[in-house]
């Protein structure tokens, strides 16, 4: 079955090539120009993933991706015509899984859409990791504390699957930035701060005496080996 995709573009020309490279790659795309039609298409079709551009007419891409993230984890590409790190740092912040600066190359866009797609989609063959309370199962992504479902991002997911898998081993800041976004990326020590403390308020009991996601001053950060 074809990878469903939502491109939520008021661009119209932007929108169609979009919609054109990506069909072209073997996915079905949906087309929605601005935030509230937007809404009502995920709703609807429940798609694989969303193309998201911050500048919506009506609704920001930010909004909209706060209100996807309150009950789905569905991947989120999103674009953006401002380059600043401020700007990329609060999407994904809000949940954004990657982004996308304009103008960009169509070759680029296919392969962000293939990776988030293939991130959503693994770890098929790999155990669930159990440590305390906290059991995180690659094989559905899902994440459990004390048996309760904690919806994470695909963003948050890798790192804390990253992580988990290799307890007690200290990781930098630029270790962990280049293993979520890649090499060739401009956010800095602080996106990696902020998707921790996100982690922390998910997946931690008491955020500030964190169990699981330790910090290693002046290191970096590490997952807690089992007692």
């Amino acid at each position: 079955m074809k990878p469903s995709i939502l491109v939520v573009e008021d661009d119209l020309r932007i929108a169609r090539l979009v919609k054109m490279n990506l069909e072209a790659a073997g996915c079905a795309c949906i087309l929605a120009h601005d935030g509230e039609s937007a809404i009502a298409a995920f709703e609807r079709q429940r798609p694989s993933l969303v193309v998201l551009d911050v500048g919506l007419p009506d609704v920001s891409g930010i909004e909209l991706t706060r209100r996807i993230r309150r009950e789905h984890d569905t991947p989120i590409l999103m674009l953006t015509a401002r380059s600043s790190e401020g700007d990329k740092v609060l999407g994904l912040e809000v949940g954004a899984d990657d982004y996308l600066t304009k103008p960009f190359g169509t070759s680029e866009l296919v392969a962000r859409v293939r990776a988030l797609l293939r991130r959503a989609g693994a770890g098929a063959r790999e155990s669930a990791i159990e440590i305390g309370e906290l059991r995180i199962d690659p094989s559905r992504r899902d994440v459990e504390r004390a048996g309760e479902r904690i919806g994470l991002t695909t963003l948050e997911f890798d790192v804390l699957h990253f992580m988990a898998s290799r307890p007690g081993q200290v990781f930098s800041r630029e270790t962990l930035m280049e293993r979520v976004w890649g090499t060739d990326r401009i956010v800095g020590d602080r996106s990696i701060d902020n998707l921790v403390s996100r982690l922390r308020r998910k997946i931690e009991t008491d955020p500030d005496a964190p169990r699981y996601l330790l910090t290693v001053w002046g290191a970096g950060y590490r997952f807690a080996e089992p007692s």
